[in-house]
């Protein structure tokens, strides 16, 4: 069994939603077997990448049609299966779903910095979407793209990380996910501002090497203490 795969296991286990482990180790398989042989830019095949999406949506506590769309997220843009077999051998609702978040990939933000345009991209974004769980998986989805991100070409990285900060995280912020929208401007950030990120790690560094030195002074200090 492939590990990530008993993974998701686990974490739709741990999540107590009432799933059916059968369907979802039938969409697994129908990924495996339509991905096979591609891979992603840091070489890791490209199951990789929808089970992670499926495991972050099962922790969120998202049904089991959610998950299923994880796994099958990038089938229709990626591989010659169509809606209608999706439909056929997974239902409509799911079929539904990855079709949401294929649309919803097609919105980009073209490097824009006009706010009225980006707000408008959002609307859209939503608006494609028609169900809550499109805009969860396109979040998830994202968040690991950006996870992996220093393994896409260099021309495409500070633009989908200024698509992150622009349109991801405030979305994640509207849906309540305060948590995510902090990871994904802390995953963008060096991408986007690389001279400032540089400085703040130089100054985080130094700071951690005078805290640790004035640690180890102090419990120098109480070792002396301790032997009188």
């Amino acid at each position: 069994m492939n590990p990530s795969f008993k993974d998701l296991i686990n974490t739709i286990k741990k999540s107590k939603t009432k799933i059916n482990i059968a369907d979802i180790t039938k969409a697994y398989q129908f990924a495996e077997k339509a991905y096979h042989g591609q891979k992603r830019h840091s070489g890791d095949p490209f199951i990789t990448h929808p089970l992670h999406v499926a495991n972050t949506i099962a922790s969120w506590g998202l049904d089991q049609e959610s998950i299923q769309a994880a796994l099958l997220h990038d089938v229709l843009e990626d591989t010659p299966v169509t809606h209608k077999e999706l439909a056929q051998k997974f239902g409509s609702k799911v079929a539904f779903l990855v079709n949401g978040v294929t649309k919803t990939g097609q919105v980009k933000l073209r490097n824009s910095k006009d706010q009225v345009f980006v707000e408008n991209l959002r609307k859209m974004f939503i608006a494609m979407a028609k169900d809550i769980r499109v805009v969860l998986i396109r979040l998830a989805d994202r968040y690991h793209n950006m996870l992996t991100l220093t393994a896409v070409p260099l021309e495409k990285q500070k633009r989908i990380a200024l698509e992150t900060i622009e349109v991801y995280a405030p979305l994640a912020e509207r849906l309540g996910m305060g948590k995510i929208k902090g990871e994904l401007e802390d995953l963008a950030f060096p991408f986007v501002h690389p001279k400032q990120y540089k400085t703040i790690s130089q100054l985080f560094k130094t700071q951690i090497k005078q805290t640790k030195k004035h640690t180890n002074q102090v419990i120098s200090q109480l070792k002396k203490i301790l032997k009188k």
